[in-house]
């Protein structure tokens, strides 16, 4: 139940960075088309189609992720209340494994792209905070509601949460991460991320080797 969740919320929250309707003005609805303009740029790019590119296209998706989202306050909430007790690098070690853990999804998710449409609806700042509303319409003409929750990091506004339907993207990691933690222990979900990790990067590995 927990992957499906997780699934779902990750496709939906990836698509609305792909094909956008025009978005009404604000900050951050601009800077988040932006984001989209990179994503749809590096999926238009011909060379990166070509046979033997997919880690390439990859890498070029990640890099606009990278732009988009603020890894460290994402891993910070998804962490909840035990974020408190880490050190400081164990605290950088678990932002560099949660930021690859929502980029493997955001990169499965986007591969899958079969052009759906994203309408943007508005913002709503307050201070250095705000939410993006858009909605997602799928093939069926079924419409979903997904929400940007962003924080102003200097002049950039950065998603550190997306909301699918009501449903917390961060909320259903922090769920998953604490029933680890508290039925075993912080070590152990390092070492189950770390796995994942490595499970994700093995079939380009095995390639280069090969």
């Amino acid at each position: 139940m927990h992957r499906m969740i997780r699934r779902t919320l990750t496709t939906v929250a990836a698509l609305p960075l792909l094909l956008a309707a025009p978005a009404l003005a604000g900050a951050p609805t601009d800077q988040l088309k932006s984001s989209i303009d990179q994503v749809i740029k590096v999926i238009e790019d011909t060379s990166l189609k070509a046979e033997g590119s997919t880690e390439k296209r990859r890498v070029a998706i990640r890099e606009a992720a990278g732009n988009t989202f603020d890894f460290g306050e994402a891993a910070k909430r998804a962490l909840g209340k035990h974020w408190q007790s880490l050190s400081e690098p164990d605290r950088q070690e678990f932002t560099g494994l949660f930021a690859d853990l929502l980029e493997r999804g955001y990169v499965a998710r986007i591969e899958e792209y079969s052009g759906e449409k994203i309408v943007y609806i508005s913002d709503n700042v307050d201070a250095d905070a705000a939410t993006v509303k858009t909605k997602f319409t799928t093939k069926k003409g079924t419409e979903i509601p997904v929400d940007y929750r962003m924080l102003r990091k200097g002049d950039r506004w950065l998603v550190y949460d997306v909301s699918v339907e009501g449903l917390s993207l961060v909320g259903n990691y922090r769920g998953q991460f604490n029933k680890i933690i508290e039925t075993s222990s912080y070590q152990d979900l390092v070492k189950k991320m770390k796995a994942r990790n490595d499970e994700f990067v093995a079939p380009a590995a095995a390639k280069k080797k090969s």
